[in-house]
């Protein structure tokens, strides 16, 4: 394999989300089987729209015939926390050339996890890495909804509360990052603000306004921390600039004196 180095070094931090995957795809295959969508459905929605939350809601808007208007407004409310990540994602993705569009589509809640602490070895090719990344966990949702879809073909149980898993999910990659990380600040602000939105515009309305007070705190507290570097590094130039003059005239004094 022409990228082989690339796919050794991604493959390992993958595995914990090919488990996640394997087992959320499948529910997810069942679910489309049960609610009566074959197995073409379910493998063009995992390959052209790979959005494990949306997916799941998607089942019941398409069960239910959901007014078009309607399910793009709820598709945008529940995808808007990937404004956040693709900013965040900026400066990894900013120089990626040719499979930039790729892994933009690609940049799903446990990619983004797996990518943005991730720093491969500088004899790695970066964009490789980033882009084995993103291809090999959809291999996994995509393998797990259509082993879902046939295995819906055999399920006799009540399948109530599979949806379930994937938010399961999220609360195990939330913990990892908390664990992970040293600063809690940015984790306690989502927490707080979900919940103030929830209490203020309720659980079918809260996402965006969350999504908004929590953008607005971060990019004051960017700015803030942005104006702070900006004066030191102002000070610190001065006093190299004041140093040198000092340092000029008293060679020049000394020079004067012999």
């Amino acid at each position: 394999m022409k990228d082989r180095a690339e796919w050794s070094y991604a493959f390992p931090r993958t595995v914990p989300v090919m488990v996640g995957y394997l087992f959320l795809g499948t529910a997810y295959g069942i679910l489309m089987n049960v609610n009566g969508f074959g197995i073409g459905w379910t493998a063009a929605a995992s390959l052209l729209v790979y959005a494990g939350s949306l997916q799941y809601l998607g089942v019941t808007m398409l069960a239910s015939a959901v007014n078009p208007v309607t399910a793009l407004f709820m598709s945008l409310m529940l995808n808007a926390r990937h404004l956040f990540y693709g900013i965040s994602m900026l400066g990894k993705y900013g120089e990626v050339k040719k499979k930039k569009p790729y892994l933009i589509f690609g940049l799903t809640d446990e990619t983004f996890s797996v990518v943005c602490n991730e720093r491969p070895p500088k004899q790695l090719d970066q964009d490789k890495v980033y882009f084995w990344v993103t291809a090999m966990d959809q291999c996994y949702w995509v393998a797990g909804s259509l082993l879902g879809a046939v295995a819906g073909n055999f399920i006799t149980f009540d399948t109530t509360g599979l949806d379930f898993a994937l938010t399961a999910l999220f609360v195990v990659i939330f913990v990892d990052q908390w664990k992970q990380r040293e600063g809690h600040m940015p984790a306690l602000l989502g927490v707080g603000a979900s919940v103030l939105c929830l209490v203020l515009f309720g659980a079918d309305s809260f996402i965006i306004p969350a999504m908004i007070v929590i953008f607005a705190v971060l990019g004051a507290r960017y700015q803030k921390e942005r104006s702070r570097r900006t004066e030191q590094e102002t000070g610190q130039k001065a006093s190299r600039e004041t140093g040198k003059e000092t340092g000029q005239k008293a060679g020049r004094e000394k020079e004067e004196a012999v």
